[in-house]
């Protein structure tokens, strides 16, 4: 896969090294500000309980 995206993204090394790093920060933001809020409520991290 990583094969892949590598051929197909535009210019020399640097320029794909570049691209790869923003690409990589794209899916972070996304994950972080879409997936994950709107995932959130259905996790179960909030319901706890302590019984004695």
């Amino acid at each position: 896969m990583y094969t892949w995206i590598w051929r197909h993204l535009p210019g020399g090394t640097p320029g794909k090294t570049l691209l790869s790093l923003v690409l990589v920060l794209a899916v972070c933001a996304l994950l972080l500000f879409v997936v994950f809020p709107w995932i959130e409520p259905s996790l179960p991290f909030s319901d706890v309980t302590v019984d004695q």
